[in-house]
């Protein structure tokens, strides 16, 4: 007996439901990867290895065994005279620098003088007119995966009111691929835990840099990248901020630093980078700037505005 026109209906339908099932599945994949690629491109850049408690900041053991095969005089960061015009105006004036391993710099410049703007094209947020900024030895977008090697909080609202501190972070490791612990991991590290569950719209100014931070450190990145973080903070928090980047230095990590408050970084910097009209007018070590007399204000005013009167 012939069975062929019986099976072939049957025989059709499962080979079109495999068919399917294979693009349903290739969807996801590519959704998952887009997802992946933009998270990667916040502004909180996030890596995927979690820390011992406590530890938060320290880069991995894996990437320290990883930097003590590298080269280390190779730099983490560099500008290779990196400049940004917008029509007439040039935000950003022909930059040359080197970051390395064990540092924090304090990068300081007054409203306007193109700091948030250098920090930008470095991190691939901004494409420069000239020049090109190089992170771990390439072009940011360049990194295979650069949630992996670079912590940056640039946004001081980058925040969902109504959701809760805890949320914000599950929601920021979940895209990454982090796992859970490490959102109470890092709340512990920036003392949020008790304010966990407290929606976002209700932190003070202070609170909300602390959570920036905590997004920043999930990922246990090697390079951190901070604009402005110890604005909104008490006395207490700024301690609590200048210990914490010391001991990611000491650690092996590097810390970019963009801050107005002068007296703070005094406090916290290892050298000082100093920007005037999207120019570099200072790259010195905080010792050879302040010194004797001369404190680091004194020396950043001279700089910037000329002699006081």
């Amino acid at each position: 007996m012939n069975h062929g026109p019986q099976m072939h209906g049957p025989v059709v339908a499962a080979v079109l439901l495999a068919a399917l099932t294979v693009a349903v599945v290739w969807s996801m994949l590519a959704l998952v990867r887009r997802a992946g690629r933009s998270a990667e491109a916040w502004p909180h850049d996030l890596a995927v290895r979690p820390a011992e408690p406590g530890l938060p900041a320290a880069p991995s053991e894996r990437r320290s065994q990883e930097a003590a095969g590298a080269t280390s005089s190779a730099p983490v960061l560099s500008a290779e005279n990196l400049t940004k015009r917008y029509g007439a105006l040039v935000a950003v004036d022909g930059l040359s620098f080197s970051l390395h391993r064990g540092s924090v710099i304090g990068f300081l410049g007054r409203n306007g003088a193109g700091k948030t703007t250098t920090l930008r094209l470095l991190l691939g947020l901004a494409h420069p007119t000239e020049g090109r900024a190089l992170v771990f030895g390439g072009p940011y977008a360049d990194l295979e995966r650069p949630a992996q090697r670079v912590g940056a909080v640039l946004e001081t609202d980058d925040f969902h009111p109504s959701r809760s501190g805890r949320d914000h972070l599950r929601v920021l490791a979940l895209a990454a691929g982090l796992p859970a612990q490490r959102v109470e991991q890092v709340l512990e590290a920036v003392d949020l835990t008790a304010s966990a569950t407290r929606p976002v719209k209700t932190y003070s100014m202070g609170m909300r840099r602390r959570l920036g931070l905590a997004a920043a450190l999930l990922g246990e990145p090697e390079l951190l990248v901070l604009d402005e973080p110890a604005n909104g903070l008490d006395p207490v928090g700024m301690r609590w901020l200048r210990t914490l980047l010391r001991d990611f230095a000491d650690a092996g990590g590097t810390v970019l630093i963009s801050s107005h408050v002068l007296a703070e970084v005094a406090q916290a910097v290892d050298r000082v980078l100093i920007i005037e009209q999207g120019r570099l007018v200072a790259d010195a070590a905080l010792d050879e700037l302040a010194t004797g007399s001369q404190t680091l204000e004194d020396a950043y005013l001279a700089l910037t505005t000329g002699p006081a009167r």
